[in-house]
Order: C-alpha cells, then structure tokens, then sequence
C-alpha cells in the first residue's frame, strides 16, 4: 500500500473548534445520483475539465492536500522550557533580589538554578525533536487525468473536484470520487477500514441509504489503492473535504492533556499553592517578632525558593531523555519525552488488528474437500488454476502459489494449458482448461463456493464422485458455512473433463464436480500470544479495535488469547451515548467493523473511566485514535500521517518490543517519582521547621544565602536520580499520577524531618547555648548540617520500598553524589567559604550529636514509610 503524500498544511487550515471526522455530504449525495446526474451536477464531463476551468477550480477550492505536522523550532522548544510556573517564579524571585538586595549572591544561586532546568530541557527536547524528523519520508505521487479530452498526468495536489481520473493497478485512489465506469475493480482499503482483503466496487447507484458511507460500492477514497481491475471516476471532493482531510483536521487540534501532563501540571500547581500559604506566613511571622521587615522579605524569599522544586523540569526531562536512549537500544523511538511515562502508566492498550496481532499477510490457511480433511488434490487444482491463469494474480493467486511453492512435497503432474475462462464479477469465478499428455482436457474453477454450488452437478469424496442431491446440498453448504464462521476467506474448487474443441467459454462451467475449498486468513503473529499474556501479567489489558468484520477479528483473538464472549460493532457504538459507551468498552475487548471516529469515541470513553490508554495503530483510520490516546503507538512502516499523530514509533511491528517500552517507561516514572517525592516533603519539613523556628527565635533560623545554598547542594544530590536503580515491584503494576497519594506522601514523611530539626534547635539552644543572638551564626551552621545531612540521606531511604543499603542499593552515581554531598556540607563551615556563607565551625561534641539524629531520622522514617506503602496510601 503506497505511502500518503505528505503535503505541507495550507494556510486556510482551520485551528480552532473541534472538527467531526465525516464524508463530504456531495459524495453521499453522488453516491445516490447516476452518473451522467453527478457529472451535470459538477459541471463537467467525460472528457474531463479544460487546464483553464481546473485553474480556476484549483484557486476556488485550494489545493487538493491533507495536513502535516510541522516540525517546532528551537525558538518554540526554547519558550517551552521557560514557560513553566516554577521557573517563572525563579525568575520573578531572581529580578526582586537583585532589585533589593546588595548581595547578588542568592540572585546568583536563583538564575543557575534556572539555567541549569531550562537548558537541559531545551537541549533533550531538541535532540528528540531531530530523531523524530529523521523518521519521516515524505514522497510525492501523481495521477492519470483527463484534461482537455485527454490523459494527463498531473501532481495530486493540483486535482480539484470535477477532474476525471483514470485508475489501473497499483494506483493510489487520489482524492474522494464517485466511479462512472469500471471493470473488475478491487479496491484495497485496509489503511481506512482495517479490511484485509481487497473490496470490489462498481458503478451503479447506491441504493442503501443506511449503509456506512465507507462502505458504498460506488465511492473511493483518498488514502486507498487499486488493487486490480480499471476504472474511470469523477472527484468529488479534495484536500481538507475529503474523507482523509477531515481526519488530518481533527488530528492536529491541540491534543487532550495526557495523565502524565496532568499530572506535572497539578504537582506543580500543589507546590505553588504551598508556597502562597507558607512564605507569606513566614513573611509576617519573622517581620513581627524581629521587627525588620527588610530582613523578613529576603527571608521569605529563601524561603520560596526552598519551597520549589526547581529541579523538576530538569529532573523529569533527564528522566525522560534517558528513557528515550534506553527505548531507542530496545526498537523503540519516541517522539515525544512525557509519552514515556505515559507508557509505563498505561494500563488499557487498545490495538488494531491487522499487522499488529496479524502479520498482515494472507496465506493459505486450509487446502480442504468437501467434508473439511485436508487433500492435496484440492491445492493442486487450485494451484493449476492460480499458475495458469494470465491476469493480474491478487492476493489470493499469490498466496496460493506461494503456500504450493513452499511445500516441496507436493507433486504437480505435468499439465499444459488449453485455454482461460477469465473472472469476471457477474460470475465470479475464474477458469482454465489444461491438458495432460493423451488424456482429455480439464476445465477447473475456482470461485465463490455459492456460485460454484450453481453449477455443479456432483461432488467428489475420497476419490470417488457422488451425486448433488438437495439433501445433500444442505449438508455441504453446512461445511463451507463452518470455514467462514470460523474467520476465512473461502473460495471452492470444482472441474470437469472436456471434449477437445478449438476454444471454450463460460458455457462450458456447467455439470462440474465439486473437489474441495481453500481457505485465507491473515494469521496471528507467533509472537502475539505469547506479548499479549506478558502485557497482562503486567497490570496492561488488551482491546481489539477494528475496521474488520467480527468472524475474522474473533478468530483472531481466540488464537492470541484474548477472551471475547462479547463485542461491540461499529452500528452499536454509534447508537450509544457516551456514558452507555464507557461502561460498554470497559467490559468488551473487541470491537469491529468500526470507523476512525468510532475508535477515537471508545478511547475517550475508555479515558473518562479513569484509564490511561494507548493506542497501537499504522493506517489512515488509526491516525484519530492515536492523537486521542494518552500514548499513541505507530511504526516506522506505517503510513506518514499514522507516525505524525503518534508519540512512539516501534521499529518492528511487535507487542513484545512493546512490552520492552512499558517497563522502560515505568522505570521512568518510578524515577521521577521518587524526586517529587523526595523534594516535596523534604521542601515541605524544612520550612515547617522555618516557621516554627521563626515564632521563637529572637534572629533568623537561618540566612537566606544559607538556605539557598542548602538548597542547591540538596539539588545537586538529586540530579543523578534519572540513573537510579528501580526494584522489580515498583514496575510490576502501571503506575498512574495520584495526587492524593503524592500528597498524603509530603503531609506524613515531611513532619518527619521536622521533628529531628526541632532536635537539632534543641540542642543548638540548650546544648551550645546559641540563644544569645552572637551566637546565631553557629545555630545557623548547626542547623544548616543536619538539614542537609538528613535531606541529602533521606533519598536512600525514598527511593524504595523494601530495607536501604541492606535489601536494595541505589545507582553508583546516586550513591557516589549522596556521599559528595554530605562531605562538602560537613566541610563548608570549616572551609575558606564558610565565613561568606557566614557559618561559623562547629564544636566537636556536635557530631555525635547530629550523628545520634541522622540514625533516629532514618530509622523512623523507614518505620512510617514502611507502613504507608502497606496501607497502599503511597
């Protein structure tokens, strides 16, 4: 099936409102129309339009091209990462400090915190950006035209409606048409429907009303080939009123917000929520009782800034980034970096059938006679038949030939051909004589079993010939009907011996013998089954979602394990409404016959339950359902616009290189997790802690430039998180945001921190008797330690649910930078900086002190952690 062209969106392309997937409402009516009626209607004719009318048209109706995806800029990527609440609120606190502060210390420490978020972002985003346009082969196609009376071949983008194209084999359907003749026409329309086989087309007026307009017998459509068989057609619509235009249209609206953006998004929003109850606290809190006002506004500006996890935008896109590399060494590129998480929490993947599940590819199944036993003689007839025959071969011809070409064992007796009864779609059957040696000629027919049955007069039954009685007739229909309840594609073989003659005709297909059928599937992927089960033990349940009929698709399903004792079909998806819709799709794994908008419904159906859905599709009529899904799945041999709409692309068309994705994914996010969850109550103990203190303290808990500095080492600590290990149980199920969850995580695990600061102060005042504001400087540095020491250590304690250092280690990176970090906070107030930091060293009866802290720290938190994730509130 050749590849949609790709053409660059034109400027007229609408932006806004949320355009319906729909037939042009001209095509459904020329549909019903005669010919000659549709031609008048479009001013037009045989002979086609003069190149001056199709120059006017072309400037009337625009140019006959569907959408593209642009690529964004370095600019756009750029004004992404800065446009990003927190670091607008770095920024805004940046410009306020060097406003009013002599210090441009803490500014300083506020812009590379910026900086260092912004650029990496910009630099993975970009980089993805690249690898995902390398992925995009954009060719350009032409059709055969008749303009001013004769064949022409013009670009497709200059066809406008009222042009009269020829189509032959092999020719891609170039834009929405009404045929006015045809012959033998097949019409392969998998990259729309999901059909497998090729559809036949005629050119007689519609007469069902009800009947889809997608399957209309007298219509084609942008975005489908010629599979055999000529025809002339008229275009009726083109470019963005075309069938295809409409999907390109809905599918470069701005997506729905996915669960991971969602959940980013409300994170963020939590934070800042925090940071306006608490700093403006903290403001009048130290400005009452200190009564500097000046000294209180830094203060609370520290305080914002070690209320925000600046880190997150630098944290999540290493994560994603190094997901992305991960997945790329595993077959799988991704397009988009927050569609990795999105992978990993996917717990509804919703698949096409046809080369998904399938290897779409037809193949001789069954090669049978007339009581369903598997007989050589049938695939010998049939492949005499196939071999013979002069026309174009199809699907089935080639298929035939290539099962009897594999099987060596077969034995073809020596035939030559007498002559060829070719198929035409009144009888649909096709003939041909051979001859071998003296005996007399043979005529053998293949074709639909209904109109073999017609003209036979017996059947043959181990070897021996029987008479088509009625009664048995039944009995045999029974049999045929049992392959295609079963799913096949069945076509029946009959022949008969001739007398010589000169040549034979049609006339001669009568009084045959009925020897067996041949059955075609598309066969399920040996790989299928076995990813399917893999997907599910994962936590990942599995949905057809299909343009296919339901004998097919659930025979399909039933061989790759898929359990279907219900479905849904396209005409029933229609009638529902979308709260019937949503309780339908969560309980059904198959649904057929559907179309684009179909998919995309049951999708969204499927998301307002609550599920994270992706979507693995590589047609046309994918394109909706994978812009619409949390996570849209192509591969790199899937049509352009499929690999436009989707976030990942597979480089082998595999469920298991999916499930490869999956688990990269969930490590992603298990990663991610763990900063948010390791900043946000670590952020949130401390400044509890700030607002304590600032009710007693007759100075500051701590200074500004010291907070700041705490907070960027606890920073630095937390950047080799993207590389850490992740324990088997944390990836075993998906793993959806769950504010609730992250939330009761900072309000239990953060007061933790707080109650050995509350130590700490203690000990600072009653201890080293720093309630005398002279010694401020060395509560300072008392505290500054321990807090960072606990923060820097409490990552180990975070990162897993099972015993640290004991039951699971984290990354030699994160373990090496844990230890860095605890050593230059241990070594700055005795350093050359410690005096412009104002710290002061410490005495040395405190480190067994903070000692007996940090292992009552750990030891309780491990205790509350423990119990937290027992309960499933984290």
């Amino acid at each position: 099936m050749p590849n949609l062209p790709s053409i660059v969106l034109p400027r007229r392309f609408p932006q806004r409102g949320a355009p319906a997937i729909r037939v042009s409402s001209l095509l459904i009516e020329a549909a019903a129309a005669r010919g000659d009626e549709v031609l008048r209607k479009l001013e037009t004719s045989l002979d086609g339009l003069t190149q001056e009318e199709a120059a006017q048209r072309l400037d009337k109706y625009g140019p006959n091209a569907v959408a593209q995806e642009r690529r964004f800029s370095n600019l756009h990527l750029l004004g992404t990462a800065l446009i990003n609440p927190l670091v607008i609120l770095l920024l805004i606190l940046a410009v306020l400090s060097f406003l009013t502060d002599p210090d441009i210390a803490p500014g300083v420490v506020m812009l590379v915190m910026v900086c260092l978020g912004v650029v990496l972002r910009f630099v993975q985003e970009s980089r993805a950006d690249a690898a995902a346009a390398k992925l995009k082969a954009m060719i350009s196609v032409t059709a055969t035209v008749r303009r001013d009376g004769r064949p022409v071949e013009v670009p497709l983008s200059q066809l406008v409606p009222g042009d009269v194209v020829q189509l032959a084999a092999g020719d891609m359907i170039p834009a929405d048409l009404r045929l006015l003749t045809c012959k033998d026409l097949f019409i392969i329309q998998a990259s729309l429907t999901g059909e497998s086989f090729p559809v036949e087309k005629f050119d007689a007026q519609e007469k069902d009303a009800g009947r889809s307009p997608l399957e209309f017998q007298n219509t084609c459509f942008l975005g489908t080939s010629v599979e055999s068989g000529t025809a002339l057609g008229v275009i009726v619509a083109t470019g963005l009123q075309t069938y295809l235009g409409s999907m390109a249209t809905a599918i470069l609206q701005r997506g729905s917000e996915t669960s991971f953006d969602k959940g980013i998004r409300q994170f963020t929003w939590l934070m800042i929520q925090i940071i306006m109850v608490m700093v403006p606290l903290v403001f009048l809190i130290n400005g009452l009782a200190k009564g500097d006002w000046k000294d209180a506004f830094f203060f609370s500006m520290a305080v914002a800034v070690g209320l925000t996890p600046e880190m997150l935008p630098m944290i999540v896109t290493v994560c994603l980034s190094k997901g992305a590399i991960a997945m790329s060494h595993k077959k799988v590129i991704i397009k988009r970096l927050n569609s990795i998480q999105n992978l990993g929490a996917m717990d509804v993947l919703c698949t096409d059938k046809t080369g998904t599940l399938t290897m779409d590819h037809i193949i001789l199944e069954r090669h049978c006679d007339v009581v369903l036993e598997s007989d050589d003689n049938v695939l010998v007839l049939a492949y005499l038949n196939s071999h013979f025959q002069t026309g174009l071969k199809n699907l089935i011809d080639r298929a035939i030939l290539r099962f009897t070409e594999e099987n060596g064992q077969l034995v073809i007796p020596q035939y030559s051909k007498v002559d060829e009864i070719p198929f035409d779609f009144s009888r649909k059957i096709m003939s041909v004589v051979v001859k071998s040696g003296g005996n007399k000629p043979r005529i053998i027919c293949k074709g639909a079993p209904e109109e073999i049955f017609k003209r036979c007069t017996g059947f043959e039954l181990e070897g021996q010939p029987h008479p088509m009685e009625p009664v048995i007739i039944a009995d045999l229909r029974e049999e045929y009907d049992k392959l295609s309840a079963d799913g096949f594609r069945v076509l029946a073989l009959a022949y008969k011996d001739l007398e010589e003659k000169p040549s034979y005709s049609k006339d001669d297909e009568c009084d045959l013998i009925l020897k067996g059928y041949v059955a075609f599937l598309d066969p399920p992927k040996d790989t299928a089954r076995s990813a399917i089960l893999a997907l599910q033990e994962h936590g990942v349940s599995v949905k057809v979602l299909t343009g296919d009929n339901d004998l097919v698709s659930r025979k399909i399903c039933r061989e790759v394990g898929i359990e279907v004792d219900d479905f849904l079909l396209g005409s029933r998806v229609e009638k529902m409404s979308d709260a019937e819709l949503a309780e339908a799709a969560g309980r059904t794994a198959l649904f057929a016959r559907l179309s684009p908008a179909h998919k995309q419904r049951i999708i969204k159906a499927l998301q307002a339950k609550g599920h994270v859905v992706g979507f693995l599709g590589d047609g046309i009529n994918d394109a909706p359902a994978l812009r619409a899904a949390d996570v849209g799945i192509s591969v790199d041999t899937a049509v352009d616009i499929a690999k436009e709409s989707a976030d990942a692309i597979l480089l082998e068309k595999s469920l298991l290189v999916l499930e490869e994705g999956v688990l990269e994914g969930r490590k992603v996010f298990a990663n991610i997790l763990k900063y948010i969850r390791m900043g946000a109550s670590s952020n949130f103990g401390n400044m509890f802690s700030v607002l304590g203190a600032s009710i007693f303290l007759p100075y500051l808990p701590m200074l500004p430039v010291q907070i700041l500095t705490n907070n960027l080492l606890y920073d630095f600590s937390q950047v080799p998180i993207p590389t850490d290990n992740v324990d088997p149980e944390q990836i075993a199920r998906p793993r959806p945001w769950s504010m609730s969850q992250i939330t009761r995580f900072i309000l239990f695990i953060g007061p933790c921190s707080s109650i050995f600061d509350y130590t700490t102060f203690f000990i600072m005042l009653y201890v080293f008797g720093c309630w005398d504001p002279k010694l401020a400087p060395l509560f300072h540095t008392g505290w500054f330690v321990e807090s960072l020491l606990t923060q820097t250590l409490i990552i180990h304690i975070i990162r897993t649910y099972r015993v640290p250092f004991f039951q699971s280690w984290a990354s030699w990176p994160l373990t090496v930078t844990t230890v860095i970090i605890m050593l230059i906070g241990s070594w700055l107030p005795f350093s050359p900086i410690g005096p412009l930091l104002h710290f002061t060293p410490l005495p040395l009866l405190y480190w067994p002190l903070v000692g007996l802290t940090l292992l009552g720290y750990v030891l309780l938190t491990q205790a509350l952690k423990t119990w937290l994730f027992r309960r499933h509130w984290v």
